[in-house]
């Protein structure tokens, strides 16, 4: 994508992004677009029609989640390449996520600053992505080489009508989650002697607080300005839209730092 087209307006720029197939130009672009938005060369966020779905590279093959196997951390590379080839998938499509949410809801009432948060989470989710790519490259392995699966993308298709759905449901409850199995992640690839992803999945965990902050804040905001409490109107939405239940144990440290209270989201294990 050139300067020029970039220019334009940031929800043709978001649109570019989700029809980029290739994650090293889908990183690249997504670089380049942050830089563009905070000098001010990219000005408007206008209005573009994003694609339904992201274009994806030829691999990983993708399946049905239950096709896919387990992964196990071990001394052996085996197991921590297949980790971290899941959490490059997941990355890879947290990319889209941000940059669709961008693109898909130009004309609802927002706030310049709905949009340069979500650049700013677009932008780190790349970089966690390049981060993950390099370490499998450290391991012998590429993106792409494992099956992956398609789940994450079913969520947006479920939420892509209603913003407040989309931001209940992704960084609420799918991102949230990650905050919950993190940091044993990080325990037991430090146990096996694996620092360096160790220290990558710790930066990882550190800013995606951040993002199911930005999450809850939107979504707070939005639903006050509609005359909705926003607990009561998280957990309707969450009912409805989410596939499946909220599963303990939760991380309720993680959780905390990014305004989840227990209160939010415990009532919602039983249903």
């Amino acid at each position: 994508m050139s300067r020029i087209d970039m220019n334009h307006c940031l929800a043709a720029a978001a649109k570019a992004v989700l029809e980029c197939p290739e994650p090293a130009a889908k990183i690249a672009l997504s670089r380049s677009i942050a830089a563009d938005w905070r000098c001010g060369r990219i000005a408007e966020v206008g209005r573009a029609e994003p694609p339904a779905r992201p274009a994806r590279p030829p691999r990983p093959e993708l399946r049905a989640p239950r096709e896919v196997p387990r992964r196990r951390i071990t001394r052996g590379s085996g197991g921590r390449i297949a980790l971290i080839h899941a959490l490059a998938h997941i990355e890879l499509n947290a990319i889209d996520l941000a940059w669709d949410i961008i693109a898909r809801f130009t004309r609802e009432d927002l706030p310049r600053r709905f949009y340069d948060d979500w650049v700013t989470v677009a932008a780190e989710e790349a970089e966690h992505h390049a981060l993950l790519s390099e370490r499998l490259g450290g391991l012998g392995a590429a993106y792409g080489d494992l099956p992956a699966h398609d789940g994450l993308w079913e969520a947006a298709l479920e939420t892509a009508e209603d913003l407040l759905a989309r931001l209940a449901v992704v960084p609420l409850v799918l991102e949230a989650r990650g905050l919950d199995v993190t940091p044993a992640m990080v325990a037991k690839l430090s146990a096996v002697g694996d620092a360096e992803s160790a220290r990558i999945l710790q930066i990882i965990y550190d800013e995606e607080i951040g993002h199911v902050a930005v999450g809850k804040r939107w979504f707070d905001h939005l639903a006050r300005a509609q005359g909705l409490a926003p607990r009561e109107a998280w957990q309707a939405k969450v009912r409805r839209h989410f596939k499946g239940r909220l599963k303990p144990p939760f991380n309720e440290v993680g959780r905390a730092a990014a305004g989840l209270a227990a209160e939010d989201y415990r009532p919602l294990c039983a249903r």
